[in-house]
């Protein structure tokens, strides 16, 4: 490796990243989509780590610190110097940006503010799928920023018959390699090393030489540059590729402009007069290409490009030209076959995936899976559920009144008593249901399986104008409609993109989900786990009925590409990992449902302590704050009003009127108000007030006459398609604008009363 530069031309040096003893260490990880990236992610960070919007982006990353004095064992040669800040940015291809994503990494990796830019680039490159990852790693090293290389997946070529030669590959790139596995925690503290000595010497790795054309037309503008734009901060190499390419470049000078669009055309002209004089020969010239290009046969050429010239190359395709002759290159000298690696044996994976993705049995596999979810966190929750209830509405409750005095003499204690404890109650009761569901659907996402969900909906998808992969932003989704909003930019074209956009608030989130445990646990008893997978099919089915009707309307003309997806092998899922994603998820709930409740709690409480008249009984109030009952309050008052609304759909009690009110504003309201509403009312016939679940049942069968288990069914379908939280709104109105989020908000609300009233009264006549 060369200082930055020596290696980048002369006027490198201010864009290149150098040493900053007193700055804290920068390290993102960059790397193709299944590459192990963010287990290593997760294994270098552990739980302290963070997901969110890039400032100015709406792509999402992680990032977390690293200590690697904490994890390197004694033979981290000197690792932990640094507390480490490590971002995992999206998983990217190419750094010629098609996507959010893709651009985002370019522009931290080229920035011209040095604040911005990483000091240490770590490559995670897969070594069952060496020569595609190398394509990224020819691209890194014009960047002009330390690089080190994190070798995963080694078990997986190992058993492909690859074996993968460390130094020799090390040599080839210009940066040193760390065999890692961050599944078993080996290589973690030379990596750590590797790190702190690349950022220590402030080298990095000589640029992929592009052939003798390429090179010299760089040299040419490089020489420019360095006496036009002598203050530019950003990688020379860099901007004079992308000049070449013809691709703009903001605050390049004139003069190097024309001289770089004079030097691109006669590039291409070369290449094209140097393509027709190929008669069959392989190869750009390079030597010892033998039968497949590698010593004992690895690495052939025909698995990284297509051989195929004609006459219309242009400046990129020799850039990708050179880049896969280099790629080439690397994997003659590094990598090596044995035994029948060669041949196209069938992996394990490719065998069980002519089951699980087969055409008869791949969606009937699918939707097993995933109603064995729901089963399996109804069931496994419920009791945890209910316990945790009955905790904060007994023991918690009366010691809280202990506390704080009369609930009904103090406005404080009320507040504590009647509002704070049942929300927290709630909220703390979904610990368990978010737990069990996302360690289950981990162990799915962490074998690999499901991975193949978009495959298996792709045909699906297109019907109504969508790729295969838009069904990955309806899986996030499932967690929560904001990242999958933002996730609906990995399309490419506008329509589809505002078709998803349209869609997307049909999912089904994480935040309904805790309402449908409660209700259906009430309800349907041991058939509440299908109930609740009824209604996540019934999701993706409106999904799919409302992108048809959708695409003829609003987005005439959108067509679905053709799908390229790439399948990771199947691997046992890690325990630890999947516990740790679990606990994030867990953690991410109850720190966004928490505000939202309390504060949502705090608000109803205040409403619900207002007098609005006289009583039911017309004997008017007691005429004080907080010495009302809640039907008589100004919240109950509003929430009489619209319960008329939803007569016919079974549930026109003001209780369930007054739950989905706060709705609005976040679905995780509406169990914690249907609890505050219940436990602060004191029952008309002298009574005591029942569990949660006993007045849902007792409203709910006095509302319907008769008919609860149709009416709970109908209040479910109703929250699942009406009008989506605050949050939701705003993330749909900055990717498909006001006004068609504003007409998407009263249709999802007329068609959510709709479907109630179907539900119900189909229920009614067969229940």
């Amino acid at each position: 490796m060369k200082p930055c530069c020596e290696a980048h031309g002369a006027a490198a040096a201010p864009g290149a990243t150098v040493a900053r003893d007193d700055a804290p260490l920068r390290v993102v990880l960059v790397g193709n989509p299944n590459t192990g990236k963010s287990t290593l992610f997760n294994a270098l960070t552990g739980a302290r780590q963070k997901v969110g919007n890039w400032p100015g982006k709406t792509v999402e990353v992680a990032s977390g610190t690293w200590r690697p004095a904490a994890r390197a064992s004694g033979g981290a040669g000197g690792a932990g110097a640094h507390v480490v800040s490590v971002t995992d940015l999206p998983g990217t291809y190419s750094l010629v940006p098609a996507s959010p994503d893709e651009e985002l990494t370019q522009d931290l990796l080229v920035s011209a503010d040095p604040a911005e830019r990483p000091d240490v680039v770590v490559a995670v490159l897969d070594a069952a799928n060496l020569a595609r990852n190398l394509y990224l790693c020819a691209q890194l090293t014009d960047t002009g920023v330390p690089l080190v290389v994190a070798l995963t997946m080694t078990d997986i070529a190992g058993q492909r018959g690859l074996r993968i030669d460390d130094a020799a590959l090390a040599a080839g790139i210009g940066a040193p390699v760390v065999p890692v596995s961050a599944r078993e925690g080996r290589g973690l503290p030379e990596l750590a090393a590797a790190v702190e000595r690349a950022h220590r010497r402030g080298e990095v790795p000589p640029p992929a030489a592009l052939g003798e054309p390429v090179e010299s037309a760089v040299r040419d503008l490089l020489r420019v540059l360095a006496r036009q734009a002598s203050g530019e901060r950003r990688p020379a190499r860099w901007i004079a590729l992308r000049l070449l390419s013809g691709a703009p470049v903001p605050g390049v000078p004139e003069e190097v402009r024309t001289l770089a669009a004079r030097l691109g055309e006669r590039l291409a002209a070369g290449a094209r007069s140097a393509a027709e004089g190929r008669t069959g020969e392989e190869g750009t010239g390079q030597e010892g290409t033998g039968e497949d290009g590698t010593r004992g046969g690895a690495g052939t050429r025909d698995e990284t490009h297509d051989e195929t010239y004609d006459e219309d190359w242009d400046v990129q395709t020799l850039l990708a030209e050179g880049r896969y002759a280099w790629v080439h290159r690397v994997m003659a000298a590094a990598v090596h076959r044995g035994g029948d690696a060669g041949t196209s044996r069938a992996t394990r994976s490719d065998r069980v995936d002519r089951v699980l993705t087969s055409r008869l049995f791949g969606l009937p596999v699918f939707l097993a899976s995933m109603w064995a979810v729901f089963q399996a966190t109804t069931t496994l929750a419920a009791p945890l559920q209910t316990g945790l209830s009955d905790f904060f509405a007994g023991p918690a409750a009366t010691f809280a009144a202990r506390l704080t005095g009369d609930p009904d003499g103090s406005p404080l204690a009320g507040l504590v008593v009647h509002g704070i404890v049942p929300g927290v109650g709630q909220l703390l009761s979904f610990a368990p249901l978010i737990v069990i569901m996302f360690v289950l659907l981990g162990l799915l996402e962490d074998s690999g399986y499901m991975a193949r969900a978009a495959f298996l909906v792709d045909r699906l998808m297109r019907t109504i104008g969508l790729p295969g992969k838009a069904f990955l932003p309806i899986i996030v989704g499932f967690g929560c409609n904001v990242p999958a909003l933002s996730a609906a930019r990995i399309l490419g074209d506008r329509r589809q993109r505002l078709l998803l956009g349209m869609v997307l608030p049909l999912v089904t989130c994480s935040a309904r989900l805790t309402v449908y445990i409660l209700i259906a646990g009430v309800f349907f008893g041991s058939s509440a786990g299908t109930v609740v997978f009824f209604l996540y099919v019934l999701s993706v089915l409106l999904v799919v009925g409302a992108g048809l009707l959708l695409r003829p309307l609003l987005f005439r003309g959108a067509r679905a590409d053709a799908l390229v997806l790439e399948l990771p092998p199947y691997r046992l899922p890690l325990p630890r990992v999947v516990a740790a994603q679990a606990w994030q998820k867990l953690a991410a709930f109850l720190k966004t449902a928490g505000g939202v409740i309390v504060a949502t709690v705090a608000a109803v409480w205040l409403l619900s302590s207002i007098p609005l008249g006289a009583d039911q009984d017309g004997t008017g109030t007691d005429g004080g704050f907080g010495r009302v009952a809640v039907e008589d309050s100004a919240f109950g008052g509003v929430s009489r009003a619209v319960a008329p609304v939803f007569t016919p759909a079974g549930f026109g009690d003001w209780h369930a009127s007054a739950a989905l009110i706060p709705g609005f504003v976040a679905k995780e309201a509406v169990v914690s108000t249907m609890a505050q509403t219940y436990g602060t009312e004191e029952p008309a016939d002298g009574r005591q007030p029942g569990t949660l679940g006993e007045e849902l049942r007792r409203t709910f069968d006095h509302s319907s006459g008769g008919h609860g288990a149709a009416a709970a069914l109908a209040f479910m379908v109703f929250l699942l398609a009406y009008t989506p939280c605050v949050a939701t709104v705003a993330a749909q109105s900055s990717v498909i604008g006001r006004r068609l989020t504003l007409w998407s908000m009263v249709t999802m609300m007329a068609m959510a009363w709709l479907l109630a009233v179907a539900v119900f009264q189909v229920g009614r006549l067969i229940t």
